[in-house]
Formats: C-alpha cells, structure tokens, sequence
C-alpha cells in the first residue's frame, strides 16, 4: 500500500498530512488558506491522491511559513509512500486548460530535487492569497520529495485560472508519474540501477 502519514511541528506551524498515492481522488482539508485548500482539492482530484492535511500556522504574520511547511510535508510523504520507486513510470507530463489560461508540468521522480518554475501570474493576490506562495509550496514539495519538477504557464489572463491549470496538471503529471509500469515490474527506472 502505497501510504503515509507525517507531521511536522515547528514554533510556527503544526501540519499533518496523509496520502495513499492508490486513491480515488478523495480530499480532506483544513489549512485555515481556502484559496490552498481549493488547490489541493485539485490535485487529489486530477492525481486520483486521497489526501489529507490538517495545518495550523502563524497566519497572523502570513501565509507564508504555513503554505511553505505543507509543500515540505506533502514531499516527505510522497518520498515516504512511494517506496524504493521498482517498477515506477517515474516520469509524467500535462497540459491542462481552463479557458483562457493553459499550463504544462512535467516531473520526473528523480531523487534529485530541482525546479523550474516560470508563472508570470497578471496579478499579486488571489483573493487574499499571496501568488509568490505558489512557487514556495513547490520548492518545499520538491526539495523533501527529491523530484524534478517543471512548471510553466504558458498563457492566461486571470490569475485564478492560471493557479488552477498549475494545480491540475501538477496532479495529472503525478499521476502519470507515479503509475507502475507492468514493463518494468521489479526495475529501478535508471541505467544507474537507483533512484
């Protein structure tokens, strides 16, 4: 089975987060950020991850420690469920669209953790929700699950739709990368032999 749980505790936030990388898409979040909570509603859904987390955080400063605790917390679960990663696609791509805006991720679960991340959001907030978080919660996602992660919006003119197509392919990508490869059962996806 394909599941964790963590939880990091710090002076600045308190985070619990459970995955079953096998789901059906099922989300139970409480983070106290409803604009997060509406994103990672998405990459359960599009992953087909059953994902919970729980977070309390020092919002009164700003989302800022919390939002970044929850991408970290989110990685040493995936690294955790995932396993020894035989017989894994390990790499998965997306395009997603929602109207005007349309994103591409790509991700390879490389053990090596590196990003590229080019929005150009056409706004600072979404609501209340600071836009730089976005980039924050997948640097901390990437840095504790050793991917290489690719993000790039390649048109939009709403910032929300252009979160959403990030958010979404970034679920559609996992999934693909995380799906088993009956080709390879039993086999490191590496000519070195380890990820």
């Amino acid at each position: 089975m394909r599941q964790a749980h963590v939880t990091r505790n710090t002076l600045e936030t308190q985070i619990s987060v459970k995955v079953d990388l096998d789901g059906t898409g099922k989300a139970t979040l409480d983070t106290d950020i409803p604009f997060l909570d509406h994103m990672l509603d998405q990459v359960a859904r599009h992953g087909m991850i059953d994902l919970e987390v729980a977070a309390k955080g020092d919002l009164h400063i700003d989302a800022h420690h919390t939002v970044e605790d929850i991408g970290i917390t989110l990685g040493q679960a995936f690294t955790q469920a995932i396993g020894d990663k035989k017989g894994l696609r390990r790499y998965g791509h997306a395009y997603v669209p929602l109207d005007e805006a349309l994103s591409r991720v790509v991700v390879d679960f490389s053990g090596r953790p590196g990003m590229e991340f080019n929005v150009a959001f056409v706004r600072a907030r979404i609501g209340e929700f600071d836009v730089d978080l976005i980039n924050e919660f997948f640097q901390g996602f990437v840095n504790h699950a050793m991917v290489t992660l690719h993000i790039d919006n390649l048109s939009g003119r709403n910032a929300h739709h252009q979160a959403e197509t990030v958010f979404k392919a970034f679920g559609r990508a996992l999934r693909m990368a995380m799906e088993s490869d009956s080709r390879s059962a039993g086999i490191i996806p590496s000519t070195k032999g380890s990820l």
